[in-house]
């Protein structure tokens, strides 16, 4: 028989990293991190696990509802029914974002290009209703599944936003970008740039599963209560406001 003398932490650290290794081979994400914290909330198993659950349920019980919104869009003004743009996930690697289409083909080319105000003549009749109930994020879930996305998270932005970010607001893209999150619950499109990104800097600091728990269930509130959908003087910038004279 041979005794294995190795100390208690070593064998727990041993442990760690085995489970580390076979959460990586399931849910592999790519990248790398600095911080303790922030591996625990890209690896988090049961994060990942509870992201497929609950967003394939989601599908297979939204999926008559999904088809009836996708006809409409397509029927209801020219273009494709699903809007598709490149967004920066996890470690700002780049990925493809599903949307409901809003507004008509080619809006980021016109008008206030990726800015957009109450009354926008560039959303669509079926898009007005789509917004205001959240419904045109529904095609993230397909995001959720693929591992582009989580259900909670700091939102994802485009290459342009991410440039804007200073070293320590670069925090948010330790994470993957969720369908709602922490900003989302706590103001939306009401809060400034700063407020927003502090938020999503706050959320990866302090990430815990009963965190997102809180997240999904206020996210519920919010959307009935379409509470902040527009910013100030209904205006929703996805910039910073000096963004344009650079």
């Amino acid at each position: 028989m041979v005794l294995d003398y190795k100390p208690v932490e070593q064998k727990k650290q041993i442990l760690k990293l085995t489970i580390f290794s076979i959460s990586d081979t399931i849910f592999p994400i790519g990248g790398s991190l600095e911080s303790g914290k922030m591996y625990g909330i890209a690896r988090s198993g049961i994060k990942r696990v509870f992201d497929i659950t609950v967003a394939v349920l989601a599908i297979v019980l939204l999926s008559p509802l999904m088809c009836v919104i996708a006809l409409a869009v397509k029927i209801s003004s020219r273009g494709p029914a699903i809007f598709h743009q490149e967004r920066c996930g996890y470690d700002s690697h780049p990925f493809i974002m599903y949307k409901f289409r809003t507004m008509v083909a080619g809006a980021e080319h016109r008008g206030r290009g990726y800015e957009l105000v109450r009354n926008d003549k560039r959303i669509t009749r079926i898009g007005n209703i789509l917004r205001s109930a959240s419904l045109d994020e529904l095609p993230q879930l397909l995001n959720v599944i693929k591992g582009d996305m989580s259900l909670m998270g700091p939102r994802p932005m485009i290459a342009a936003q991410v440039a804007e970010l200073d070293p320590r607001q670069m925090l948010r893209q330790q994470a993957r970008p969720g369908i709602s999150g922490w900003a989302q619950i706590n103001g939306r499109n009401a809060l400034s740039w700063d407020e927003r990104i502090e938020l999503d800097v706050w959320y990866v600091e302090n990430w815990s599963f009963p965190l997102d728990l809180m997240i999904l269930w206020k996210t519920i509130s919010t959307v009935v209560r379409r509470d902040g959908l527009y910013g100030e003087g209904g205006i929703n910038r996805t910039v910073k406001p000096d963004f344009d004279s650079k």
